[in-house]
């Protein structure tokens, strides 16, 4: 009887301590997501299994364990090994920002893009190609925003052609042609009018959980005069490499540091979503 009772002890110890390795590595070291849509092809496709890297942007401890509507994020994050870069394909919670007028968390909404611009970055669109006025590379992939540069206007539905702030009047701005955009970085201050006031309005929000509002060129935070305003936090711009089809900051806005999960480093295997059946050639593949 004690023979079994001890058998019993160590495998369930055992069993203990090999979960208890797997959601520590989980936390701090990697995980894996499903790519559900086409907004990374072809550099990822639908179906796709990435290998998440949180070492290198640092892994982020929940603080808070609450994840309802209206709860802000609470947490903090492990120093990382070098941080986010242009060009790295990062998995981040979506900020909605301008699909629901207001920057907020929500666990369960993953997306996988490249980013184009990092704190203290401007970047810009021209004629559907990306630019960082801090990286002088190609950003993305330039055969699909070459395909966008030549695609009449006409063929994109507006929903899809129009552009943050979506002011037609005043910005203009398309996934085809928007910006200089600068990227908040914190610890910067910018002045704030009844122009940029739109494209800053959901991060000063966002940060000071008051209502940023605009009456003629006099600016009000929460009904007090303000002309300048300094960033607390850090934010990125993501965006899909097949640009006709990703809802990505194009329309969303920026993303906060706090949002970032960490950086796709591979593919570790891959599912044709319809048919259930492997794709050959996509095992352990890197992510590019």
């Amino acid at each position: 009887m004690r023979r079994v009772f001890n058998y019993i002890f160590w495998v369930s110890a055992s069993a203990c301590m090999l979960f208890a390795g797997w959601l520590l590595v989980r936390i701090f070291c990697c995980d894996q997501f499903v790519v559900p849509s086409e907004s990374m092809m072809p550099a990822l496709l639908p179906g796709d299994r990435i290998l998440v890297n949180k070492l290198l942007a640092g892994s982020r401890i929940y603080s808070k364990l609450e994840f309802r509507q209206d709860v802000p994020l609470r947490s903090f994050r492990i120093p990382g090994l070098r941080g986010v870069r242009v060009n790295d394909v990062v998995v981040f919670n979506a900020p909605h920002g301008y699909d629901r007028d207001r920057i907020e968390f929500r666990i369960n909404y993953v997306y996988a893009k490249r980013c184009v611009g990092m704190p203290g970055d401007s970047i810009a669109i021209r004629n559907g190609y990306f630019c960082n006025n801090r990286y002088k590379g190609v950003i993305g992939d330039a055969v699909q925003q070459g395909r966008l540069a030549a695609m009449p206007d006409s063929l994109l539905p507006p929903n899809v052609l129009r552009a943050l702030p979506f002011d037609d009047r005043r910005y203009g701005w398309t996934i085809k042609n928007m910006g200089p955009l600068y990227i908040p970085r914190a610890g910067d201050r910018v002045e704030l009018d009844s122009l940029n006031y739109e494209l800053y309005r959901l991060v000063v929000e966002y940060e000071t959980g008051g209502a940023l509002t605009c009456d003629g060129n006099l600016l009000r935070l929460d009904g007090e005069a303000i002309s300048t305003y300094e960033f607390r936090e850090n934010y990125y711009f993501f965006c899909g490499d097949n640009v006709v089809n990703s809802k990505d900051c194009r329309y969303l806005g920026f993303v906060p540091e706090e949002f970032i999960i960490g950086v796709a480093c591979r593919i570790t295997y891959s599912e044709d979503p319809l048919t259930g059946v492997r794709r050959p050639g996509r095992w352990w593949k890197a992510v590019e």
